[in-house]
């Protein structure tokens, strides 16, 4: 009983648990944005070299608010990153080489 009492989360604090597929993560080259009234959709993407056809590998809907947080805190750790290893290059405009009717990307 102690013990979980000790491992318990502080009052406001969550408990987050992260499995072991999940930990490993999946790579995304590009990640297509949507939205509607009420949700943002982030379909992130694997693009590879010489290969016609990429597949969503992954799909994150979220409230606009929660999108929102997640610009902010992207914004933040960006910051943070450059602080630490210098500024982030990009190319002046980057298309992938296929057509896709999103409304955005990133």
């Amino acid at each position: 009983m102690a013990k979980e009492q000790k491992n318990a989360p502080k009052k406001g604090q969550i408990n987050i648990e992260l499995p072991e597929e999940v930990a490993e993560g999946i790579y995304s080259n590009l990640a297509i944005i949507s939205h509607s009234q009420s949700e943002f959709v982030v379909d992130f993407i694997r693009l590879v070299p010489n290969v016609p056809k990429a597949k969503v590998k992954s799909r994150v809907i979220l409230t606009p608010m929660h999108a929102k947080r997640l610009m902010r805190a992207l914004n933040e750790n960006i910051k943070k990153y450059e602080s630490q290893h210098g500024q982030v290059e990009e190319p002046e405009q980057f298309m992938p080489p296929m057509n896709f009717s999103a409304a955005g990307q990133a």
